[in-house]
């Protein structure tokens, strides 16, 4: 007589030969993948990537501000993104560049050493996360040159905290944007405190919250924002305002509000 498995064991191997390691692994190329993290316009992987809010393209922020400059539409599907102002249209993927940085080994670093660069051959002052990388190394070498030492009590103290500040606080490792919000209406009163300092990956719409928020406004939607007398689109980040309206010029960047006008 042949020997039989009763059906709920056999159930039970089947299901453990699914859970196997080698079935649920799988090694895959950067070459396979590369059309989907590298930009149509100059064929190297996303920079500041940056999606157009009509067809969900992605492109590098630089490449494509410039190809906008002459332009209204999409470069993959050539829709029209806006008939005159298709940079409010689009905006900062960070979920997007956060893929590519972790895909594409030494990618980051190599972009932020080309910043630092760039900002100390133009004698310009380096911004936020960059600038607080590069003290901290230095502070760190120092402590070493001094022969200064911590416990190891003390260390993982330390380490403790600033994990906990870490956690507490989602953008302190953002680049940070120095802002002056002045007021450019008379029906409206100056902020107490007009300057500030911010993630930035923080948006138009996240600075008219704040305004409405401090001047008791009953819908932040009551404001304009403008940067050299030009309103700026919601959802814009506030590093494409700098890269794009306040290039070259010295920080803090200057923004206006003022009520909204209907334009007809």
């Amino acid at each position: 007589m042949r020997n039989s498995i009763p059906n709920g064991e056999e159930r039970k191997i089947n299901v453990m030969a699914l859970k196997t390691p080698k079935m649920l692994t799988r090694k895959i190329k950067l070459w396979d993948i590369n059309a989907h993290i590298t930009c149509r316009l100059c064929n190297g992987y996303l920079i500041d990537a940056t999606t157009v809010t009509e067809c969900l393209h992605t492109f590098c922020r630089s490449c494509l501000v410039k190809y906008l400059e002459e332009n209204n539409t999409c470069p993959t599907c050539r829709i029209v993104i806006h008939q005159s102002h298709p940079l409010q249209y689009i905006g900062h993927d960070r979920t997007m560049q956060d893929i590519v940085y972790k895909l594409v080994p030494g990618l980051q670093e190599a972009e932020m050493k080309k910043q630092r660069e760039f900002y100390h051959k133009l004698g310009m002052e380096v911004p936020g996360d960059i600038k607080g990388e590069t003290c901290s190394a230095k502070q760190h070498l120092d402590s070493h040159r001094n022969g200064e030492t911590k416990t190891d009590e003390n260390s993982n103290k330390e380490t403790s905290e600033e994990k906990q500040e870490e956690d507490n606080d989602y953008h302190r490792s953002d680049e940070q944007v120095s802002i002056c919000l002045e007021c450019n209406s008379s029906k409206l009163r100056g902020l107490k405190r007009k300057w500030i300092r911010c993630s930035a990956q923080a948006t138009v719409l996240h600075l008219k919250k704040f305004i409405a928020k401090k001047l008791n406004l009953s819908s932040f939607n009551e404001l304009d924002i403008l940067c050299n007398e030009e309103i700026l689109g919601k959802d814009h980040t506030l590093k494409f305002v700098v890269v794009t309206r306040w290039r070259f010029k010295k920080a803090p960047l200057l923004l206006h509000y003022r009520p909204k006008m209907d334009l007809l």
